[in-house]
């Protein structure tokens, strides 16, 4: 059996926290913007921290499994 739960969260975050999918923060003219489909560097740093954090606490603190067969 297969521990499928880092891939299918890694992947979910991943796509609900891209840089100017749903919001990005800090945006390009203020501080939040949403669906403004555009990124800038900083953006991109604190989107790279929040998904690690959300990840990290999800896999290894509240032990998160989803196993298949």
């Amino acid at each position: 059996m297969a521990d499928w739960a880092p891939v299918v969260i890694g992947v979910l975050l991943f796509v609900l926290l891209s840089p100017g999918l749903l919001f990005e923060l800090p945006g390009t003219r203020r501080g939040m913007e949403f669906g403004s489909m555009r990124t800038n560097g900083k953006a991109v740093f604190i989107h790279t921290v929040i998904f690690f954090a959300i990840f990290s606490i999800l896999i290894l603190a509240l032990r998160v499994h989803i196993y298949t067969g």
